[in-house]
């Protein structure tokens, strides 16, 4: 547990906050580990059985929590998969693969395989956007649509909020909440309930550091199936702009929505998604 958490007892802390909102999950769910060659990975399984698959991947520091506001909405219409990413602060096993490599998307293989899933569409945000990119272009057959939020591997990943995030929670008090806020784009009393999960999570948890690896312009190219992606035009992690002329530029069946004065946190999209996942 201490490769990912600072502490066995943060570690703790964190998985028993995050048991604590799977019970009042809000919709009925089924909780399956699925064997895999990176170890055990958890998924949440809602929706009815004969409803079109849906694979949820969550962003860095997170887990399947994350798709709380959009499960009810989006359950309604799929069998909803929330799997929780390995190597994060969630049920999973510790393991990170390598990135850049195929490692990923063999471990996602073996998640599907494990599910009995042959295709699915998939809804995605940052690290897991980046996940949900990489396996659509190494295993096209499988996916029939990506709706991304803020994906990594895009746009540029910035590197300078890292350094401002370190000295404001070594030196100032609070300063962790306020790296949160400016990292995320939180706002201090609006999602004041998101603020205190990451600021928990980033007090116990250690996260990937590497950058993610861009994917070329030919690899987006050949994507075939329809994708939406979402950012926010203050994102602090990743060139947003540029994000949205390379998906423009680049996948033929691209719809790109920017949204003005949002940061790496995208909240109240479900219906929009909802609407092209089902069109």
């Amino acid at each position: 547990m201490t490769t990912i958490y600072k502490s066995e007892a943060g570690g703790r802390e964190l998985l028993d906050h995050y048991q604590q909102a799977l019970r009042t999950w809000p919709v009925a769910a089924e909780q399956v580990r699925v064997p895999t060659r990176e170890g055990e990975t958890f998924v949440l399984v809602s929706g009815p059985r004969d409803a079109p698959p849906l694979v949820l991947l969550h962003g860095s520091g997170a887990n399947t929590s994350m798709w709380r506001a959009d499960i009810t909405t989006w359950s309604r219409h799929f069998r909803t998969y929330a799997v929780d990413l390995v190597g994060e602060p969630g049920l999973s096993a510790p393991s990170r693969p390598v990135l850049g490599s195929d490692a990923v998307s063999l471990w996602l293989d073996d998640v599907l395989d494990g599910l009995g899933i042959t295709g699915a569409a998939f809804a995605a945000t940052s690290l897991g956007g980046w996940t949900a990119l990489d396996y659509a272009i190494r295993r096209p057959a499988r996916v029939t649509r990506l709706a991304l939020l803020c994906p990594g591997g895009v746009g540029r990943q910035k590197v300078g909020w890292i350094y401002k995030a370190l000295l404001a929670s070594l030196f100032r008090r609070g300063g962790l909440r306020e790296s949160a806020m400016a990292v995320a784009g939180l706002d201090g009393e609006r999602d004041r309930q998101a603020l205190d999960s990451v600021v928990l999570t980033f007090t116990h948890f250690n996260p990937r550091r590497e950058k993610l690896p861009v994917f070329p312009d030919d690899a987006l190219r050949g994507l075939s199936m329809p994708v939406l992606v979402i950012v926010g035009d203050r994102d602090a992690m990743f060139d947003s702009r540029q994000t949205a002329r390379r998906v423009r530029e680049c996948v033929s069946r691209s719809t790109v929505n920017v949204l003005p004065g949002v940061g790496h946190a995208i909240f109240g999209q479900t219906e929009p998604i909802a609407a092209f996942l089902r069109a």
